[in-house]
């Protein structure tokens, strides 16, 4: 473990060398961990766990997709891959990773389920946090932790066949056994985590919350499309439109802010770039500052969870996803996106 220190601000990091394959055996060696659920993160973080040597059953709908991926990835139905409630039944380890509204539906069917000396793991703090709007509150006889990877399941599973590892929070919210911080920092290193961060499941869906609908995905995805329909109304092509707004942000300079910073990057940039960098952050910053408060006080009261229940738990939740989805596709932003990325060194040969 090692301390860093932001300011005044001093904070305690799991590393992942805490935490070596033998010593997760050794934590983990009499349990068997369940995956409920094998979406994005179900996916990465269950593989991740096998190839560390974690005993590992994945709980599926049978005839789904997500069954016939499972399948497709390996796991055999009888002997690693089962319903979610024999999974449940057979883990000691319960790593809940249905999606929200899921969790939510499911939670009457595997609240049973959930005897004496379990452990209930989640990556997110949706549902216990929002109890009062999900219903899932766990029996007072058992584990609850947290583990939330800071990225998709899938850059989870990339990282870790890389030899790297993802920074992730992690958070006890109750512990019956004695054992839940020992179990949830084995599982967090497990499941592919370079660094483990402690919060609380509270602090975790808040800023989570905020960051997706923020600058992780709706907020940049609102700037990019912003700065692209102004470029194409001023008579700029679809390519350099694109070229100027997504390709050399997430090509150039975003690499350049992730190796060293954003004074880094802006230092590698030309000193007319720099100047106006300089001078019209602070105003975008202003503008944006009113929102970001909004946005995060719909997340503490529960509003934005209220909505993400109510839309994704309709009937026709999938095809209406699939329908804003493909809005999002068919658009000529994203149409000039496939025609550029088809060009990239890397995947040139691939157009011949």
């Amino acid at each position: 473990m090692r301390e860093i220190k932001v300011g005044e601000v001093v904070e305690t990091v799991v590393e992942r060398s805490d935490y070596p394959p033998e010593k997760i055996r050794t934590i983990l060696g009499n349990e068997t961990v369940a995956i409920l659920g094998y979406g994005v993160q179900g996916r990465g973080q269950s593989l991740n766990m096998k190839d560390n040597g974690v005993k590992v059953i994945v709980g599926q709908r049978p005839g789904s997709r997500s069954w016939d991926l499972a399948v497709g990835d390996g796991w055999k139905p009888g002997e690693t891959l089962f319903s979610l409630e024999e999974a449940a039944q057979r883990g000691t380890i319960i790593q809940y990773l249905l999606s929200d509204a899921g969790q939510k539906d499911f939670w009457p069917t595997l609240k049973p389920l959930l005897t004496p000396g379990k452990a209930l793991y989640f990556s997110h703090g949706f549902s216990i946090v929002y109890s009062d709007q999900t219903g899932v509150i766990p029996p007072k006889d058992i584990d609850v932790i947290l583990v939330a990877p800071k990225g998709s399941g899938t850059t989870v599973r990339r990282h870790f066949l890389e030899g790297k590892g993802i920074n992730a929070s992690f958070a006890i919210y109750q512990d019956a056994t004695g054992r839940a911080r020992e179990r949830c920092l084995a599982c967090g290193i497990a499941i592919g985590s370079g660094y483990l961060f402690e919060t609380t499941f509270k602090k975790e869906v808040y800023s989570d919350l905020t960051g997706e609908r923020g600058v992780l995905m709706g907020a940049i995805y609102g700037l990019w499309l912003a700065q692209y329909e102004v470029l194409r109304a001023m008579g700029h092509s679809p390519s350099e439109a694109f070229n100027e707004t997504v390709e050399e942000a997430t090509q150039s300079l975003y690499p350049l802010i992730a190796e060293n910073g954003m004074d880094w990057m802006y230092a590698n940039c030309s000193t007319t770039a720099q100047r106006g960098a300089l001078d019209w952050f602070k105003r975008f910053r202003d503008a944006n500052r009113p929102l970001f408060e909004e946005l995060y006080n719909k997340v503490a009261t529960g509003e934005e969870t209220r909505r993400t229940l109510d839309c994704n738990s309709r009937p026709d939740y999938r095809s209406q996803l699939e329908k804003e989805l493909k809005e999002i596709a068919e658009s000529e932003m994203w149409q000039a996106g496939a025609v550029v990325r088809s060009l990239r060194p890397e995947r040139a040969g691939e157009q011949k």
